[in-house]
């Protein structure tokens, strides 16, 4: 089966919706699909889903409610531009999903996300470490990324 080769996933344990949650995932990011889904039995709630995630192999158990989702494991995409953090960031927050601080959200399902621009590393660990510290406090008091504020705080501009 496509995916499965890798020897490395990250197992994301889910109390319901593990195969919803799955598809709305790959739905949101190129080179992403479901590799694998096992039923044990419950056709419309299956217990186990491989699936690939912009690449990386990822699963989703639906074992109950034994564990639950903290933010002590999210999920990281860097975006390349504000148009794909916008969209990623929407998308995420559609259907109950909740902002938190710094580019994190936690979307309908539980599961919390970073959102984070290609640039805001490389800002904030630039060489010039007064500009990256003026970078990094900007950030800290964003929800969703601002790209140009960002480069604003960087450049040593007000951020609006």
């Amino acid at each position: 089966m496509a995916g499965l080769e890798k020897k490395v996933r990250t197992c994301l344990w889910f109390q319901k919706e593990g195969l919803k949650a799955a598809e709305f995932y790959v739905s949101l990011l190129p080179d992403s699909r479901i590799d694998a889904v096992f039923e044990h039995g419950n056709a419309e709630d299956p217990m186990v889903v491989e699936f690939t995630l912009a690449g990386a192999p990822m699963m989703i158990l639906t074992g109950g409610n034994m564990y639950k989702l903290t933010p002590a494991a999210s999920i990281s995409v860097l975006t390349k531009d504000q148009v794909e953090t916008d969209a990623l960031w929407e998308a995420l927050l559609e259907g109950g999903g909740q902002e938190s601080m710094c580019g994190w959200l936690e979307d309908r399902f539980g599961v919390a996300w970073q959102i984070t621009p290609e640039i805001l590393p490389q800002l904030i660990c630039d060489e010039d470490r007064e500009a990256g510290r003026r970078a990094q406090a900007a950030m800290m008091q964003m929800r969703k990324i601002d790209i140009e504020a960002i480069r604003a705080a960087f450049a040593g501009k007000a951020v609006q």
